[in-house]
């Protein structure tokens, strides 16, 4: 047995991005307001998520929201060269504006608009939901360089992210831009097939944790978005039941320590990493999503 079509096409609509997009608006302004302790720095607002990336179910309700320095960046100097990295070195010039300090400037504009209803929490500031805003997390992050190459402050190669710290001192460094712009290409190159596909295992997910037969948390939407990105294009089409039972077997049988994030600069698995998924967590999810299919 197997999930009707009708049902697969239902799930595979995005869900409603009105109230979601005047709530992005309304704190992209208040981020944005003069007299912030950060005003005058270089920033960027964008969104990443669900939301940011249109896969966006009916069930969704954080808006993730990410304001980044772009005044101050950090570096992953690994893969350079001894010279490349004695260059970089003796043409450095230290930030005397840290991320901390901008977080507690975007921690403050919030606190001062929002009040009680701002929570510092261990990744991201968030902003409980209140009459027609949904809730909000609101990433402070500064500007990251992986550089693969430094022959001069003019003459080099870097991958571009972001950075932050959780409350522990952990570094989260992540390229939510490069994840959005290879999933869009992935949608483009399907033939418009991915983002709905995408929509489809969400939903899905979630019919599994109501069951009980999935743990709530281990299957997060952007790991769902990276294991599908994997997915030879080739395999999307025809129609939304060929789509996931050609995807769900195309997964079951590939090499699973070969998968890599959409963004590509991480494998998608790996046992104690803050921004990748675990194989345990993964397995758990392939083997629940074969029972609710063959359950159906």
């Amino acid at each position: 047995m197997a999930v009707s079509e009708k049902q697969l096409e239902t799930w595979s609509h995005q869900g409603s991005i009105t109230q979601s997009s005047t709530t992005y608006q309304a704190v992209r302004q208040v981020l944005e307001a003069s007299g912030s302790a950060y005003s005058g720095r270089d920033t960027t607002i964008f969104l990443q998520g669900s939301y940011g990336n249109d896969t966006n179910i009916f069930a969704d309700s954080d808006v993730d929201v990410v304001i980044e320095l772009t005044s101050t960046f950090y570096t992953d100097l690994s893969q350079l060269n001894a010279d490349d990295r004695a260059t970089y070195d003796a043409q450095r010039t230290p930030a005397t504006y840290s991320w901390q300090d901008f977080k507690t400037g975007v921690l403050n504009q919030l606190s001062e608009r929002y009040g009680g209803d701002v929570t510092e929490g261990r990744k991201a500031i968030s902003i409980a939901a209140n009459g027609g805003r949904r809730s909000v997390d609101v990433v402070p992050a500064a500007f990251f360089r992986k550089y693969l190459s430094f022959e001069s402050s003019t003459r080099h190669r870097y991958v571009s992210g972001i950075c932050f710290w959780t409350l522990d001192g952990t570094q989260i460094v992540n390229y939510p831009r490069l994840h959005s712009d290879n999933c869009t290409a992935k949608h483009q190159a399907t033939a418009a097939w991915f983002k709905p596909t995408v929509r489809i295992f969400k939903n899905m997910r979630n019919a599994m944790i109501v069951e009980g037969r999935l743990r709530d948390g281990d299957a997060p939407s952007y790991f769902i978005e990276g294991l599908l990105w994997n997915v030879p294009d080739h395999l999307f089409g025809g129609s939304y039941l060929n789509t996931v039972v050609a995807c769900l077997n195309w997964i079951l049988q590939c090499d699973r320590t070969a998968l890599v994030c959409a963004n590509e600069q991480y494998v998608l698995c790996y046992p104690d990493s803050p921004v990748t998924w675990t194989s345990e967590a993964l397995d758990r999810f392939l083997s629940a999503a074969v029972d609710y299919w063959n359950d159906a």
